[in-house]
């Protein structure tokens, strides 16, 4: 008789643990042991929350390599069926070796579950009969699990579900997340002090007013902002820094569509714009894809989207400050080009008109499809088709926590016909759509990959760019994680073009993500090391990093409603000298659009208790010393990099701290 000594780990998380009991059954490459029920001491506290309890099972003889393990939990006859989420399992074998057993599943059931031994298989090497069988049963109930669908046409493709609450339990929110959402959810306009306000049609009387309501809540960078959107200096920076730093280019030849002449600019001395163009010094922003958006209706009254060009100079003392704003895409006599000459409401009213279409575009374009969305279709992708065993599932499924949920809420209280988006802002209802669909039809591999996005939008020595510097840090960082993790498992070119697994995880997100659109250069297949090691460094970049660029300073920069409307009340001006204060609150969006658009920012801003970040690995799913050692080296590096971040800020008006790696989060959660 040999013993093999069973350690079950449970989780920490609330409601984690069973009063019911639990079997085991150890299975090997010669043999397997009788199913066996887990008693000790501590008995029906064996699993309670974050208890780690130790069992013997014993075989006649050894049963060799150990390969899987079959747990059920069937009904103890004294308490009712509860649900138990079993962290670990580790297994001491008789010859001394130890074997880890990564779970982090609700097994909600009497079911027998199988799960493998923690040391990463990919397909053609996976050569157990009973091995090969568990991992094809796993990914068939996955693809049922876990199945397609379309929310609407031309956009990514989402997973098919009746709710939040009809999802797999392994994906929803914990109990602490939970409680956490729903209170900031529902308490949002009480704990912004606004309730009152969530119901007024009426329009700002005063600026003054808006501040009153500002008042309660603030940070320091809101602040900052109240005191500063009026300035050009300001506007310029948030091209940059603010939470929508992916639109701005440099300018070398100016648009057909935007005739701004030397006669109507200023540089100082001799110079000319053709001369500033020459030396780097001017950029451009143009919001086409907003042209001709159909606007929403808001309290009753159409609501106004401009579809800008914004020209901005580098000035000598390294500010990006605006110089020439026109509001609409074609030039034409009732389509005047503002400069920083005109009156102030003038200038100032063409600000807010741009300000306006970025919250539109930051919304819908760079944070909505290009994160949240993308990154729902590759945590789908990765459930349908990579079973626990493989390495690539435990590189990347910390990077899909909690996705799928909030993206179901997303849905359901954000985009769809009642939501907040559909209610208030100016591109809501049919214009969303169209702007959804304009948005995926422009998204293409490189702008996904921030090294070659700046290279193509020629930004590489743009000074106080911050959103660059620390995202190229953080890039090379994730990079070199990946590509230690990922050539550890595949060792030639061969071995990436034989994993069927691999292939179907890449092949759903060219059809699902990007609807099968060569022209956006995502591979359908991997063909090299290299090829995979890139997609998979920008997978975790855009759910993390990328995610908090354009997410976690949402109520710094548009708490303040001035600086950036959801929507505008007043079509933009036809000429010029018919602007004054009167105008612009007038324009501005009413008191319940502002205060519940402050109550929503408000909410996607706050970060949960719960919350992991970047780097950190909760739970152990790889068994193997040189991925635990490169995921050491992950922590260690991103520890630097927050450091250098950190430093810097000290010295910074306006610290820009969203790619801090001690801030952001391991996934698109919020």
């Amino acid at each position: 008789m040999v013993n093999y000594t069973v350690t079950v780990a449970t989780s920490n998380l609330a409601a984690a643990g069973t009063f019911n009991s639990v079997c085991i059954k150890l299975v090997g490459t010669d043999g397997e042991s009788e199913r066996t029920w887990l008693m000790g001491f501590k008995g029906p506290f064996a699993f309670f929350r974050g208890a780690v309890s130790s069992f013997t099972v014993s075989c006649p003889d050894s049963i060799g390599k150990l390969v899987l393990i079959e747990i059920d939990k069937p009904l103890f006859l004294l308490f009712f069926e509860d649900s138990w989420f079993p962290a670990k399992v580790e297994v001491r074998s008789p010859e001394g070796d130890t074997y880890n057993f990564p779970i982090y599943r609700w097994i909600t059931d009497g079911e027998v579950h199988r799960f493998r031994e923690g040391t990463a298989l990919r397909v053609f090497e996976d050569d157990h009969d009973l091995g090969k069988y568990s991992r094809d049963q796993e990914l068939k109930q996955r693809e049922e699990d876990y199945r397609w669908d379309v929310y609407l046409e031309g956009i990514p493709h989402c997973m098919k579900s009746e709710g939040p609450l009809s999802l797999p339990d392994e994906v929803q929110f914990s109990f602490t997340k939970t409680t956490e959402f729903l209170f900031t959810a529902a308490n949002g306009l009480v704990e912004l002090q606004l309730k009152g306000l969530s119901d007024s049609t009426d329009n700002w009387p005063d600026i003054d007013a808006i501040d009153q309501v500002f008042c309660f809540k603030r940070t320091k960078i809101s602040e900052y902002v109240e005191d500063h959107w009026k300035e050009d200096a300001f506007f310029g920076y948030q091209f940059l820094n603010g939470l929508n730093p992916m639109l701005i280019q440099r300018c070398s030849v100016l648009p057909n569509n935007f005739p701004v002449s030397d006669d109507m600019v200023s540089f100082g001395g001799q110079r000319s714009l053709a001369d500033e163009m020459k030396k780097g010094n001017i950029f451009l922003c143009d919001y086409k894809r907003l042209d001709g958006l159909k606007t929403n209706i808001v309290n009753g009254k159409k609501q106004y989207l401009t579809a800008p060009l914004v020209l901005l100079h580098k000035t000598p003392d390294d500010k990006l400050v605006p110089i020439a704003i026109q509001l609409k895409q074609t030039p034409a006599d009732d389509n005047p080009i503002f400069f920083p000459t005109d009156s102030e409401y003038d200038w100032l009213t063409a600000k807010i008109f741009v300000r306006s279409a970025d919250f539109n575009e930051h919304q819908l374009n760079v944070h909505l499809l290009r994160t949240h969305l993308l990154a729902e279709v590759f945590a789908v992708s990765l459930l349908r088709n990579v079973p626990m065993v493989h390495p690539l599932y435990k590189l990347l499924v910390p990077h899909t926590r909690y996705t799928l949920q909030i993206n179901n809420l997303a849905r359901g209280l954000l985009v769809s016909e009642t939501g907040f988006f559909t209610q208030f802002t100016a591109s809501g209802g049919e214009g969303m759509k169209t702007l959804l669909k304009r948005s995926l039809s422009s998204v293409t591999y490189r702008s996904l990959c921030i090294p070659d996005d700046i290279a193509e939008r020629g930004l590489e020595d743009v000074p106080n760019f911050y959103y660059r510097d620390d995202g190229l840090k953080l890039w090379d960082i994730i990079h070199r994680y990946v590509h230690g993790v990922l050539s550890f498992y595949y060792k030639n070119d061969t071995e990436v073009q034989k994993d069927s697994e691999l292939q179907k995880w890449i092949l759903d997100i060219f059809e699902h993500g990007f609807l099968s659109q060569a022209g956006t250069g995502i591979p359908e297949i991997f063909t090299t090391v290299t090829e995979l090691v890139k997609f998979v460094t920008m997978v975790i970049f855009t759910c993390s990093g990328q995610h908090s660029a354009v997410n976690t300073g949402q109520y710094d920069y548009g708490g303040w409603m001035p600086n950036t409307p959801l929507t505008l009340q007043r079509p933009p001006p036809t000429t010029k000298g018919t602007t004054n204060e009167d105008t612009m609150l007038k324009t501005f969006p009413a008191v319940n659009a502002t205060v519940n658009g402050m109550s929503v920012v408000w909410l996607l801003s706050r970060q949960s208790t719960d919350s992991v970040v970047l780097g950190q690995h909760p739970q152990e799913h790889f068994s193997e010393n040189i991925p635990c050692k490169l995921i050491k080296d992950f922590q260690g590096e991103l520890q630097v990099l927050s450091g250098v971040i950190n430093t810097r800020n000290k010295s910074l008006e306006v610290p820009y701290t969203y790619l801090d790696p001690m801030v952001l989060e391991n996934s698109v959660d919020l």
